[in-house]
């Protein structure tokens, strides 16, 4: 090709710029136009063009689900290239009506475009692919309107129960599952289950990765996912239910192209967003049949056994023995009281420590629950601890079981006299020694008893501090108007301080005249003066001058000698802040500057 065909082509490329131009269009599209409350549509806006900017318009009467989904493609025939892009928006109908989405606005190769309004009717309806079968997959928010894409049948949550009738009290396992054979983005937890009625606990899941495992349901493979693990215990008989866990996932969807590049590749995808739940699930509690209860009956079910033991037989008075109650087996261990012991008045008892050796699983709560109790004989004696009396329900045989654990002889001899607690033998309490360390014996002889003086009431003292105080009251109210008064003019206050602040400057002086910092020294007894006589002449220290100074001291008569070393003073020390000077004397300096306040004070005064 010779230079002339190449200024041809490159001609006829420059000026086929602005006819393309002049060909763009500027479309909006509805995957249709009729659509039921709850069913997803889908808004497309098209150009064919390079697109700079893009204004959705405002989906009035809609939600938007999902979206904008992007795509973009780019043709050339017969050597002309075109450059096409989308943006689809996935709308559902919130309410009957007729609506029109007006146009939005594009910004191609610097000029504005408006496409044009698209009117849809919304009708009576319900999303399409809803499940309402008892335990099956989980409602969605929002569904694909495509038949082919049933997100309800793709993607749920299920709440499955190894029991739906209990007794009351009687274990049951909830496991929430996820089912999926799609694609998924994202996923947010949005609330998990109360479990109103019931005591729960929650069952770890101990992999922070999650597992999945593969699984058959209604005849369609799914990659499952355990979410929670629970047992529950319900609390009170009737029916039950238990509250749906509702997550939010962005799942990636294929739709159709006709772009030949896209289906090579394997076809379009847009990413949607669905919340989902699982459905609530009712639980039949059977109330404890009243016929077999036993008298004690706490409310234990499951499978039990009781044992005791004591840790000695034989002890004296005031020493302490544990008394140990172990209930083990399989049931609502976290539900049990505490053991209410039929004891000997002269057994003194305490609150019972109390040590779980518990594993939780789906099968229920298995292990042993220990009470310990300490123990206290106050008197010698042969005590015997009763046999303790356990009874529960058992769900499986459906009856009520009772158990007596063996009793405890216990020999107590008299306690040591010398002991924190005292022990007496009985029937001879009034024999018993007297010790400081506990109570001592009931006196019945009053003549060592006296009244207090009340002889304070009525005297000199008492009546002296009844008038002290309105004495006090006034003379701090007066003191507190006098000063006050006093300090009411600011001008006199900055002229009493004066000579104070300029006392500090002056110490400051002394301090850096012992150190030998020359510069810091005059730059204390320049501030120090000049401090002074803004605060004595009530001038402000920015229009604080040596003129002002001088003229000030002669209205108020000070001597000219004084106004002379004054003018003299700050001269050398402003000489002195920035040159190095020899020949003066510095304890001069910081002696002549205290004499000048000492005699402008004398002055005024």
């Amino acid at each position: 090709m010779n230079l002339r065909n190449i200024t041809i082509l490159l001609s006829l490329l420059l000026f086929s710029r602005p006819l393309l131009a002049a060909d763009i269009t500027f479309t909006a599209s509805a995957s249709r136009t009729k659509v039921a409350v709850g069913e997803v549509f889908e808004v497309t806006f098209a150009v064919n063009g390079n697109l700079q900017r893009f204004g959705p318009p405002a989906f009035e009467g809609f939600q938007v689900v999902g979206g904008p989904n992007q795509s973009s493609s780019m043709t050339s025939i017969n050597g002309a290239t075109t450059v096409s892009m989308s943006l689809g928006y996935d709308l559902v109908g919130i309410n009957e009506g007729v609506y029109t989405i007006p146009g939005a606005v594009a910004v191609v190769d610097g000029k504005q475009y408006r496409s044009n309004a698209i009117k849809i009717t919304v009708v009576k309806g319900s999303p399409a692919g809803q499940n309402s079968s008892r335990g099956g997959p989980a409602t969605a928010d929002v569904s694909n309107s495509d038949a082919s894409f049933d997100i309800s049948k793709r993607l749920f949550i299920r709440a499955v129960s190894d029991k739906k009738s209990v007794f009351q009290g009687e274990q049951l396992a909830v496991t929430y599952k996820l089912y999926t054979n799609i694609d998924i983005v994202d996923n947010a937890l949005d609330k998990l289950p109360d479990f109103n009625g019931f005591w729960s606990q929650e069952i770890k899941i101990n992999t922070q990765n999650v597992d999945w495992t593969t699984e058959i349901f209604n005849g369609a493979r799914y990659n499952v996912a355990v979410l929670k693990k629970v047992i529950l215990f319900p609390e009170r008989f009737g029916k039950l239910a238990l509250d749906p866990l509702a997550m939010t996932f962005v799942v990636r969807q294929q739709v159709p192209s006709n772009d030949p590049m896209e289906q090579f590749f394997g076809g379009a995808v847009k990413d949607v967003k669905y919340n989902i739940k699982s459905l609530p699930i009712s639980i039949n509690v059977r109330q404890l049949p009243e016929t077999g209860k036993p008298a004690g009956f706490q409310g234990a079910v499951g499978n039990f056994a009781v044992a005791s033991s004591v840790d000695k037989n034989a002890l004296k008075a005031n020493e302490a023995l544990n008394y140990k109650i172990k209930v083990s087996g399989t049931g609502n261990f976290k539900l049990l009281k505490t053991p209410e012991l039929t004891l000997a008045t002269d057994l003194e008892k305490y609150d019972p420590k109390i040590d779980d050796k518990l594993i939780e699983s789906l099968d229920g709560v298995s292990g042993s629950r220990e009470y310990t109790y300490l123990l206290i004989p106050r008197h010698g004696g042969n005590y015997k601890l009763a046999p303790f009396k356990f009874s529960y329900f058992n769900p499986i045989s459906r009856k009520y079981v009772e158990l007596n654990t063996e009793p405890h002889d216990l020999v107590v001899a008299k306690g040591d006299p010398t002991a924190n607690v005292t022990s007496f033998a009985k029937g001879a309490e009034q024999d018993g020694p007297e010790l400081d360390k506990d109570i001592r014996n009931i006196k019945t002889d009053s003549s060592a008893l006296t009244i207090p003086s009340d002889s304070f009431f009525g005297s000199l003292a008492f009546f002296f501090l009844i008038i002290a105080g309105p004495i006090s009251f006034l003379a701090a109210l007066a003191y507190r108007t006098w000063y006050r008064n006093y300090n009411k003019d600011a001008v006199a206050v900055k002229n009493r301080k004066a000579s104070r602040i300029a006392a500090r400057h002056m110490a400051n002086a002394q301090k850096q005249l012992a150190a030998g910092d020359k510069k810091v020294f005059y730059e204390a007894v320049y501030k120090g003066l000049y401090g002074y006589l803004a605060d004595k002449l009530n001038i402000s220290a920015a229009d604080l001058s040596k003129e002002i100074i001088v003229e000030a001291l002669r209205n108020r008569s000070v001597d000219l000698a004084i106004i002379s070393e004054v003018e003299e003073t700050i001269d050398l020390c402003e000489m002195a802040r920035y040159a190095p000077m020899s020949g003066v004397s510095q304890p001069e300096v910081l002696e002549k500057a205290k004499r000048i306040i000492k005699d402008i004070e004398n002055a005024q005064t």
